[in-house]
Protein backbone atom coordinates (compact mmCIF):
# COMPACT_ATOMS: atom_id res chain seq x y z
CA UNK A 1 0.00 0.00 0.00
CA UNK A 2 1.31 3.36 -1.05
CA UNK A 3 1.93 6.25 1.54
CA UNK A 4 3.10 9.23 1.97
CA UNK A 5 3.29 11.30 4.95
CA UNK A 6 4.21 14.82 4.86
CA UNK A 7 6.09 17.59 7.48
CA UNK A 8 7.73 20.95 7.65
CA UNK A 9 4.83 22.97 6.96
CA UNK A 10 4.15 26.29 9.74
CA UNK A 11 3.35 29.90 9.57
CA UNK A 12 5.78 32.15 8.30
CA UNK A 13 6.46 35.89 6.98
CA UNK A 14 7.05 36.93 3.67
CA UNK A 15 10.48 36.43 2.17
CA UNK A 16 10.96 33.49 4.53
CA UNK A 17 11.67 29.76 4.04
CA UNK A 18 9.87 26.61 5.01
CA UNK A 19 11.75 22.77 4.08
CA UNK A 20 9.29 20.38 3.62
CA UNK A 21 9.69 16.18 3.77
CA UNK A 22 7.41 13.82 2.08
CA UNK A 23 8.34 9.89 3.54
CA UNK A 24 6.91 7.94 1.24
CA UNK A 25 6.60 3.56 1.77
CA UNK A 26 5.36 1.37 -0.90
CA UNK A 27 6.80 3.36 -3.64
CA UNK A 28 10.54 3.49 -4.54
CA UNK A 29 11.64 6.82 -5.14
CA UNK A 30 14.43 5.60 -7.23
CA UNK A 31 11.99 4.16 -9.97
CA UNK A 32 8.97 6.49 -9.15
CA UNK A 33 8.45 10.05 -10.88
CA UNK A 34 7.24 12.07 -7.77
CA UNK A 35 5.53 15.55 -7.28
CA UNK A 36 4.80 18.16 -5.33
CA UNK A 37 1.34 19.31 -4.99
CA UNK A 38 -0.40 22.28 -3.24
CA UNK A 39 -4.02 23.83 -2.87
CA UNK A 40 -5.01 27.29 -2.07
CA UNK A 41 -8.08 27.86 -0.33
CA UNK A 42 -11.17 27.98 -2.52
CA UNK A 43 -8.62 26.84 -5.93
CA UNK A 44 -8.12 23.40 -7.16
CA UNK A 45 -4.89 21.43 -6.33
CA UNK A 46 -1.80 22.93 -8.05
CA UNK A 47 1.29 20.86 -9.54
CA UNK A 48 4.78 22.92 -7.74
CA UNK A 49 7.23 20.69 -8.74
CA UNK A 50 8.57 17.11 -9.93
CA UNK A 51 11.40 15.11 -9.66
CA UNK A 52 12.17 11.78 -11.88
CA UNK A 53 13.75 8.45 -10.68
CA UNK A 54 17.19 9.76 -11.99
CA UNK A 55 16.53 13.10 -11.08
CA UNK A 56 15.50 15.87 -13.27
CA UNK A 57 13.40 18.55 -12.41
CA UNK A 58 10.90 20.83 -13.07
CA UNK A 59 8.58 23.42 -11.64
CA UNK A 60 5.56 25.61 -12.56
CA UNK A 61 6.49 29.08 -13.35
CA UNK A 62 5.28 30.85 -9.89
CA UNK A 63 7.97 29.07 -8.24
CA UNK A 64 10.71 28.85 -10.73
CA UNK A 65 14.03 30.69 -8.94
CA UNK A 66 12.70 30.03 -5.10
CA UNK A 67 11.70 26.16 -4.55
CA UNK A 68 13.89 23.36 -5.11
CA UNK A 69 12.71 19.68 -5.04
CA UNK A 70 14.81 17.17 -4.16
CA UNK A 71 15.16 13.49 -2.73
CA UNK A 72 17.15 11.16 -0.66
CA UNK A 73 16.96 7.46 -2.40
CA UNK A 74 18.44 6.01 1.03
CA UNK A 75 15.60 7.36 3.16
CA UNK A 76 13.10 7.09 0.36
CA UNK A 77 12.48 10.56 1.37
CA UNK A 78 11.78 13.75 -1.01
CA UNK A 79 11.81 17.35 -0.01
CA UNK A 80 10.60 20.72 -1.13
CA UNK A 81 12.88 23.57 0.08
CA UNK A 82 11.01 27.05 -0.41
CA UNK A 83 12.50 30.47 -0.48
CA UNK A 84 11.41 33.62 -0.43
CA UNK A 85 8.08 32.90 0.40
CA UNK A 86 4.97 34.74 -0.78
CA UNK A 87 1.50 35.46 0.87
CA UNK A 88 0.20 33.68 -2.60
CA UNK A 89 2.46 30.45 -1.32
CA UNK A 90 -0.14 29.94 1.29
CA UNK A 91 -1.60 26.33 1.03
CA UNK A 92 -1.94 22.83 2.02
CA UNK A 93 0.98 20.86 0.23
CA UNK A 94 0.63 17.13 -0.75
CA UNK A 95 3.49 14.50 -1.94
CA UNK A 96 2.42 12.07 -4.20
CA UNK A 97 3.69 9.79 -7.43
CA UNK A 98 3.54 11.42 -11.12
CA UNK A 99 1.56 10.22 -12.25
CA UNK A 100 -0.38 10.72 -8.72
CA UNK A 101 -1.60 7.39 -6.94
CA UNK A 102 -4.97 7.32 -5.73
CA UNK A 103 -3.72 7.28 -1.85
CA UNK A 104 -2.77 11.08 -0.54
CA UNK A 105 -1.40 12.11 2.21
CA UNK A 106 -3.00 14.77 5.05
CA UNK A 107 -0.97 17.55 3.99
CA UNK A 108 1.33 19.76 5.75
CA UNK A 109 0.04 23.51 5.73
CA UNK A 110 1.87 26.34 4.82
CA UNK A 111 0.90 29.84 5.82
CA UNK A 112 2.97 32.85 4.53
CA UNK A 113 1.90 36.17 6.31
CA UNK A 114 2.48 39.72 4.39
Amino acid sequence: QVQFVESGGGLVQAGGSLRLSCAASGITLRFNAMAWYRRAPGKERELVATISGVGSTSYVDSVKGRFTISKENAKNTMYLQMNSLKPEDTAVYYCNGLPERSSWGQGTQVTVSS
